[in-house]
């Protein structure tokens, strides 16, 4: 087993370590492929987005005034330019200020991070924790509420007196759990704007070592059952919590992505379970755990990583509720979790798996939602659903069963990537978060991007861990897939319960500065002035604006030129137009948005700033939620 440290690395980076891409890859070979073979090219682009298909975004110049003013309506800001800096720009017109920040307390009696010597294991469940990123607001009462979402940490600055971070004690493992996972906390606005509400009733952290409850299909099964967990219904802990959903009763839900990296084992001979593969569960880890805490030593506890994976659902009412992991949603890296009630009242919740060449799922309830109503069943008994997109611009959603799978309903709900292989659901590139418009029967899913989608010199195309080949689609058309796209689906008969689908692509990121062609260079409402990449977060606003942000290559150079920092853009979906709102500070992932009660601050999430933000000059970089205001005091969304 080798020692080499990976704490540092992306996650991306991670799963690349266990199935790495090729060394290679033929960029004329696949436009070649796309245009003459598929022939789907000039279709595709045709469709790229609302704007292109309605004829809008192309002849806007040449439109009437009037016209005009109507599109331009519907941005109540003037788009900003890119920025390569150390903060965080928005329109003029609008001011940001941070509400937390990584390290600052939520209690009294509690101090904040010491950068010399990082945080406290006392201090370590009291404080906002790191890497924020979904979130969700909700109003109990007179309160406002913030859940919200702590993906990973950074070991070098939690524990700064040990070499490369890295855990020397059980004391050390513990600060780091406690540093993830999810927090609750009161805000409340003053005369300078909102801040926390230390020791709110509500402010919670929820970590790797919180008491959770397993329900749905897989509970109580055989896969999962541990000594700690005979019965198989009681677990600890919720691991590397991405995106996040809201359901209609008012709980949270957190959602667990890339929870493979904190599992390893001890001995460097055992033999690993069949299933571990197609997760990226392997010998080495990224945090050390297991060499401290058995239970995340697999040769000890080798159904213990079948305890992660899950959407999670938190009552943020109740800080002595125990969270509950809703199984039949699946098993697999959850980005986010978007719910929408059916036109029948089912509940539906659209879930992407964050991985190169997986796939996007649809769940749908068995029973109906009613307000005030039982709800404790909604997200336990229903029906999971994988997509099947063709290329003619339709799809349909495969369900996961016994009878198409076979496989039982606890192995489907285990080993959900495995059911969907078996009924060929479309390999990805990288299903992150899903956002359902309010004001339009449709739904949108980011593909931030897939270098691994790509010819090998045998001529064949490469597979995801599971063997499904990454073919080149209409869905997905790039090779060496940098940008990224967002997919749009409309369901039949308007109802986000039917089994078919239309799709199509209502932006396909790249940089037409530096590539002519209509592969790389976008789709048409892509341009110099509003160009991304690597589009992550999607939130829309009540009145239908999709907002977009980005977790992508900010070097500025190369196939990125132009692009500058990860960013904020507000897109239309009746006209495909996109602005660039936001720019975040060098380094980080634009990621989380919300809005207060009266919709008149909207709050951002900053991750990973690899600059002196928010503090400024000589200061840690901290992972920040920031609020920002019309100077005006109008609606921001």
């Amino acid at each position: 087993m080798t020692e080499t440290n990976t704490n540092h690395l992306s996650w991306d980076e991670w799963d690349e370590l266990h199935n790495p891409p090729p060394a290679v890859t033929d960029f004329d070979r696949v436009v070649e492929r796309a245009v003459s073979r598929r022939g789907f090219l000039g279709g595709i682009l045709a469709m790229g987005s609302a704007a292109a298909a309605m004829g809008t975004l192309g002849n806007l110049m040449s439109s009437t005034s009037a016209q005009a003013q109507e599109a331009a309506s519907r941005f109540p800001f003037k788009p900003i330019a890119i920025a390569t800096d150390a903060t965080v720009h928005v329109p003029e017109g609008y001011s940001w200020k941070p509400l937390v920040k990584w390290g600052q307390p939520l209690f009294s009696n509690v101090a904040d991070i010491d950068p010399a010597n990082g945080v406290s294991l006392e201090a370590s469940d009291k404080v906002f924790g790191e890497n924020t990123d979904g979130m969700e607001l909700f109003v109990i009462g007179n309160s406002q509420v913030i859940a919200v979402n702590h993906e990973y940490v950074n070991n070098k600055v939690n524990l700064p007196n040990n070499e490369e971070g890295m855990p020397k004690s059980l004391d050390d493992v513990k600060i780091l759990q406690h540093l993830q996972g999810v927090t609750v906390v009161e805000v409340t606005e003053g005369a300078d704007g909102f801040e926390v509400v230390l020791d709110s009733p509500f402010n919670r952290r929820i970590h790797h070592n919180t008491p959770m409850k397993l329900s749905g299909p897989a509970a109580g099964s055989e896969l999962i059952k541990t000594a700690a967990d005979p019965n198989g219904v009681d677990c600890l802990g919720t691991f590397n919590n991405c995106g996040s959903g809201k359901t209609p009763w008012g709980t949270y839900l957190t959602c667990e992505e890339n929870f493979n990296g904190y599992f390893g084992s001890t001995n460097a001979e055992f033999t690993m379970p069949d299933d571990f593969k197609r997760y990226g569960i392997a010998v080495e880890t990224r945090y050390g755990y297991e060499k401290f805490d058995e239970r995340f030593d697999v040769s000890k506890n080798p159904n213990e990583p079948r305890h992660a994976g899950y959407v999670v659902e938190i009552d943020p009412s109740d800080a002595s509720s125990t969270p509950i992991k809703r199984t039949a949603l699946g098993r697999f890296k959850h980005e986010n979790a978007a719910v929408v009630i059916a036109r029948d009242g089912r509940v539906v919740v659209y879930m992407g798996d964050d991985e190169r060449g997986e796939f996007l799922y649809k769940y749908v309830s068995n029973g109906i939602y009613v307000p005030g109503g039982d709800t404790s069943k909604l997200l336990d008994e229903g029906t999971l659903y994988v997509a099947k997109f063709s290329d003619e611009g339709t799809g349909e959603w495969l369900a996961l069963t016994e009878e198409t799978t076979g496989m039982k309903m606890d192995e489907i709900c285990v080993f959900t990537r495995q059911a969907a292989s078996k009924v060929g659901a479309t390999t990805m590139d990288r299903p992150e978060w899903v956002a359902i418009n309010p004001v339009a029967i449709e739904a949108y899913c980011a593909l931030t991007n897939n270098a691994n989608r790509a010819v090998l010199k045998d001529g064949k195309m490469r597979t995801n861990a599971g063997g499904d080949v990454m073919d080149i689609s209409a869905v997905n058309p790039r090779e060496a897939n940098g940008y990224g796209q967002i997919v749009r689906w409309y369901p039949e008969n308007e109802d986000h319960a039917d089994g078919k689908f239309k799709w199509d692509l209502f932006a396909m990121a790249g940089n037409p500065e530096v590539h002519k062609d209509g592969l790389y260079a976008g789709s048409s409402n892509i341009n110099s002035g509003n160009m991304f990449n690597s589009p992550d977060g999607m939130m829309f606003d009540s009145t239908g604006l999709l907002w977009i942000q980005t977790d992508g290559e900010d070097s500025n150079e190369g196939d990125f030129v132009g692009q500058g920092n990860n960013q904020m853009l507000a897109g239309d979906p009746a006209t495909g137009r996109i602005e660039r709102f936001l720019t975040g500070p060098l380094g980080c992932e634009v990621t989380g948005l919300i809005w207060s009660a009266d919709k008149r601050t909207m709050f951002v999430g900053i991750q990973h700033p690899d600059a002196p933000f928010p503090d400024g000059e000589g200061k840690l970089p901290r992972s920040t939620i920031v609020s920002i205001k019309r100077d005006d005091k109008a609606l921001v969304g």
